[in-house]
Parts: structure tokens; sequence; C-alpha cells
């Protein structure tokens, strides 16, 4: 669902995140991440039936919008929280008369990067 956190330098298509944007539930969901939530809070924080969150997480996170961040718990039963991944999203006409898109992304430290990269290694086990 989320991309991946090693390609995470490349911007991202540029149809993908016009979708997210145009779209007023994803708005509301990036409205509402100031802080990582999980999918049942940003739902009842935005009043958006969970199933339907859970697709606008999708389009979010196809657009490279959204981070995923797996809470592990010692009990085994881990949490997935989304936050932001981006702080500002230009989009720009080129030389050729062509759209283009850059996202910029927050620094991360290398224990984020590490969790990141953890996070991605669970998915495919």
């Amino acid at each position: 669902m989320v991309r991946d956190p090693v390609g995470a330098e490349e911007d991202p298509d540029l149809q993908a995140v016009l979708d997210a944007l145009d779209d007023p539930d994803c708005r509301a969901i990036v409205k509402q991440l100031d802080e990582p939530m999980t999918a049942s809070e940003l739902a009842e924080a935005t009043d958006i039936p969970l199933s339907t969150v859970y697709r606008k997480l999708d389009l979010l996170s196809d657009a490279s919008l959204l981070r995923e961040l797996t809470e592990v718990r010692s009990d085994g039963h881990h949490t997935t929280r989304y936050d932001l991944d981006f702080e500002d999203v230009t989009l720009a006409v080129t030389d050729a008369r062509e759209f283009d898109v850059t996202v910029s992304r927050p620094s991360r430290s290398a224990e984020e990067r590490l969790a990141d990269m953890w996070s991605e290694v669970r998915k495919q086990t």
C-alpha cells in the first residue's frame, strides 16, 4: 500500500498526486494528520467510514504523500499509523510545456529511515 522507502527520493506520478489532492476525503485526512494516526482514528476524526478511509489512504500512498509506520507491540498485535510524508507539493510547467510535480519531503533521522526499512521488510515476510 505505501511506497517503497528506498525509492523515497523519486517524485511521484503526476496523475496520482492530482487524483489524491482532488479528492475531498483525502484532503480531510491530510488536514487531520498533525501527528501519526491509525485508520480508525482518522475515520473517527474525519467522520468518514473506515472502509472509505482505507481506500483514501491507498490513494494518498500511491501519490507518495503518506508514510506508514508500524508500531510494534510486545503482545504481538502491531498497529499501523499513517503520517504525512511531504512538506510541499509543487506543480510546474516545463520548457516542453508538460506538467511536472515535485514533492519536498521532511528530513528524517537515521533511526526513522531504519524504521521505514524495517516496516518494509516486515511486509515482505
